[in-house]
């Protein structure tokens, strides 16, 4: 296999709670209230909608703010990716991705394994450069059963939940996570840094409907009938994890910029240097001879 490459889960198509819009002829995120799920394929208005898309809204008076699922695997982080992330705006490539304790980065010597104070301590993360990153893998189609719908996101309040959740179900299923009958949620609350204004995350749930000790007696019967058919979900999750590791920064570089613009808006700092001559074909701004800076600054502060 070719080194470097980050084999992720097969992406049929988005799901997503926000877009990218063009203002003033700049592209600016754009939050939304309800999903939607669209196809891999764009036109000059945007992603093009999935047809699952119109299929779910029939029965959601108009709003889709839940969506049924079914996780492709039984360990919660091979469903769920989250790291701290620094993208350059100009190449759009992870310049670093960290825990929190531990970073890969981009430097003259290559890619380095060095500290990671996390962005609220690390001078590279100023003006909102490093953000946690995630990336829920999840299936919604039984026509393909092996192939996913990726939701991304920037925000605290989704990747805590979700963790949350997935740990939990895994937990109390006994390791069946792929088999319980799951849906995301959207839902929203208002915050003093929101300014009091609703502001949207993803939750995890149970279908409605559908009991804790319902679904846990269904995963252990569906779980038991897929082995008696010779389905090995154990080798699927080690293929996985292979798949993951393949690269350094384990992220799915394909759409790249459009992660930038959607999750990695510019600041008005990033804004001015973009008017005195910095395009998205220029030279990167986070080179490498200023990271080595930041990070001999970065492990100072740890100390």
């Amino acid at each position: 296999m070719i080194k470097g490459l980050t084999i992720t889960p097969p992406v049929l198509g988005r799901i997503s709670i926000g877009r990218v819009v063009v203002k003033d002829g700049k592209r600016l995120p754009a939050k939304d209230d309800q999903f939607t799920i669209t196809s891999q394929i764009q036109n000059k208005d945007g992603w093009i909608n999935h047809p699952l898309d119109e299929k779910l809204r029939e029965n959601s008076n108009g709003k889709l703010r839940q969506i049924p699922v079914r996780m492709l695997f039984n360990d919660p982080e091979l469903n769920l990716r989250a790291e701290y992330t620094l993208f350059d705006r100009q190449t759009g490539r992870p310049l670093c991705v960290g825990d929190g304790e531990k970073c890969q980065r981009r430097t003259n010597n290559g890619v380095e394994q060095l500290p990671c104070p996390s962005p609220d301590r690390c001078p590279l993360a100023q003006g909102g450069a490093c953000k946690p990153y995630g990336r829920l893998y999840v299936n919604l189609s039984e026509d393909d059963e092996l192939g996913t719908f990726i939701f991304r996101t920037t925000g605290f309040n989704s990747i805590r939940t979700l963790a949350a959740r997935l740990s939990y179900f895994v937990a109390v299923s006994g390791n069946k996570l792929s088999c319980l009958p799951l849906q995301l949620t959207l839902r929203g609350k208002s915050t003093t840094q929101s300014y009091r204004t609703p502001i949207y995350f993803v939750d995890l749930t149970l279908r409605d409907g559908v009991t804790l000790k319902d679904a846990v007696q269904d995963a252990q019967s569906i779980d038991a009938e897929l082995s008696e058919h010779g389905f090995d979900q154990a080798a699927l999750e080690v293929a996985a994890k292979q798949g993951y590791v393949n690269s350094c920064f384990g992220i799915d570089g394909d759409e790249t910029f459009e992660v930038v613009d959607e999750f990695y808006p510019m600041e008005v700092s990033d804004a001015s240097n973009s008017q005195q001559g910095h395009t998205r074909n220029s030279s990167t701004t986070h080179d490498v001879t200023s990271i080595e800076q930041g990070l001999r600054q970065s492990v100072t502060a740890v100390s």
